[in-house]
């Protein structure tokens, strides 16, 4: 028998029907599971096989949807307490931790993740809810006097935040479940509706958290998950009715996106692929294990994942060495199995892509220290490769563009000034990595390097979103993280009060 995604627990068995050993999952449609007849192939990156059909929304099913929810489910969240948005999310957390094995499993065949890292997943996404009581922290206003200028004397201000209405969350396929926790949280505790565009790789993960929000109280109206191609999202973004787009994932498909979407407010997390400095004075060891990690966890398919390794000249070979060791421990395989450290990329296209630049990067002189081979349909080995010409390797689509995949440059340098030109001259800045000890240096290239986080002794990683996280350049438009999304889908409100002439205040002129 072949791979199917089927929950276990019976909270979640009216989420799908079974016919003919073929799961149809619904999707859920402000306050209905809907199943439309018209379906989406969901296959895992483990062999490629259909594991599950999920249903299709229509463009009219959209458009009725997207009205319900403005008319009604923005108002829905609105009006409703905050420390009560705040219970709602908090019995989501609890009944995520009940479903926590059927996640977990959903993870490992929908997303092609380790056991461990779906494990990682869900306890974060877990953690995401529990933490939306910081978020509320952000949502506060303040009170400003008029008698700062001549010509506001005797008045005075309320500057309060309010929700902006409708925020289109839109998932991508390497952080299906968290991302959509995410962006649910920070949306609703600010008292928005959401709809949530899924990603069509691995949808169910996300179809299974709308029946955790449904469990949990969450306004039934006032959340939707609108299962389309991405093909097919260009109406949804350009909605009037949506007021914010909260999006993850590409820089060019978050191009389009704001060329869609007309004017809205943004939330975006772009491409990344992070640079790594490595300082002569770095601990090597530590330096190299956390770069390996960078480059192989969840196949580098991730925003934050390290691609550009740039290492002090004195040290270079000493640390080539030691990266090279640790990339020899990752096995390569079935996500399933306990003993594999890095599964499959998503589909066969990633696979392909990237030996399309491990091919074009040895015609321009790269040469491959480790890797570079493809394992399998989906399977590939953790890549590195070295280019001493360093004007050869800006040519190389490994430095020009974000390959997902578990590949990084690696090169050296002289001064810190050639570190920072060859970490800044790629288009994103998203995160930053920098291993040593001497102060003043770690200090120049913090000031100088173009990104939005900056990882000093360790791998970039967002994790649960304790600390912002975003990018400048391509790599995006404001911050994920806690107490920092809601700045951006949340929108001032002044309220000026006329007392001129009451004589509520006396001034001395």
């Amino acid at each position: 028998m072949g791979i199917i995604a089927k929950p276990k627990s019976a909270l979640l068995s009216d989420v799908f029907v079974e016919r003919n050993s073929t799961l149809f999952y619904k999707t859920y449609l402000a306050g209905e599971w809907v199943d439309t007849g018209e379906y989406i192939d969901v296959k895992t990156p483990i062999d490629l096989s259909v594991i599950a059909k999920v249903s299709k929304v229509s463009c009219p099913l959209v458009d009725g949807v997207l009205d319900r929810v403005y008319r009604y489910g923005r108002w829905s969240v609105r009006d409703l307490p905050g420390w009560k948005r705040l219970e709602i999310l908090e019995r989501a957390a609890q009944k995520l931790e009940e479903l926590k094995e059927d996640f977990v499993d959903i993870l490992v065949l929908n997303a092609g993740k380790t056991r461990s890292q779906a494990v990682g997943e869900v306890n974060a996404s877990i953690d995401r809810l529990r933490a939306a009581h910081l978020d509320a922290r952000k949502i506060f206003g303040e009170y400003m006097p008029g008698d700062w200028d001549l010509t506001t004397v005797e008045t005075e201000a309320i500057v309060r935040r309010e929700p902006a209405g409708v925020v289109l969350a839109i998932i991508p396929f390497n952080y299906p479940l968290f991302d959509t926790v995410s962006k649910v949280a920070y949306s609703f505790v600010a008292g928005n509706a959401v709809v949530v565009k899924p990603p069509s790789a691995d949808p169910l993960p996300l179809i299974l958290f709308a029946k955790v929000l449904e469990l949990s109280g969450f306004p039934k109206d006032a959340f939707a998950v609108l299962t389309i191609p991405g093909s097919e999202s260009t109406r949804l973004v350009s909605d009037d009715r949506i007021a914010v787009i909260s999006f993850t994932g590409s820089s060019e498909t978050g191009r389009k996106v704001i060329e869609s979407a007309g004017i809205k407010q943004f939330v975006m997390e772009l491409g990344g692929g992070d640079p790594a400095i490595v300082l002569s004075d770095a601990d090597l060891s530590l330096a190299a294990e956390r770069t390996a990690l960078g480059i192989h966890s969840y196949a580098g398919q991730r925003c934050d994942a390290i691609k550009l390794v740039l290492v002090e000249e004195p040290v270079y070979e000493e640390f080539k060495g030691l990266l090279l060791k640790e990339l020899s421990k990752v096995k390569v395989g079935d996500p399933r199995d306990s003993s594999t450290t890095m599964g499959p990329l998503i589909d066969a296209k990633a696979v392909e892509e990237m030996m399309k630049a491990v091919e074009e990067a040895v015609s321009l002189g790269g040469v491959v220290l480790f890797g570079g081979k493809r394992l399998g349909l989906t399977y590939v080995e953790p890549t590195v490769v070295e280019f001493k010409d360093k004007e050869a390797m800006k040519k190389s689509t490994l430095y020009r563009k974000e390959v997902f995949a578990p590949i990084s440059l690696i090169t050296s340098f002289k001064e810190l000034d050639e570190a920072v030109e060859l970490a800044n001259g790629r288009r994103y800045g998203l995160d930053a990595a920098i291993f040593g000890e001497n102060v003043d240096k770690i200090r120049k290239l913090i000031r100088y390097l173009e990104v939005g986080a900056v990882y000093v002794n360790d791998m970039p990683r967002h994790g649960v979103g304790y600390y912002p996280y975003g990018g400048r350049k391509d790599s995006g438009i404001g911050r994920e993280g806690i107490g920092y999304s809601v700045e951006y889908v949340t929108t001032y409100k002044t309220i000026i009060y006329n007392f001129r002439g009451r004589e509520v205040w006396k001034y001395r002129t």
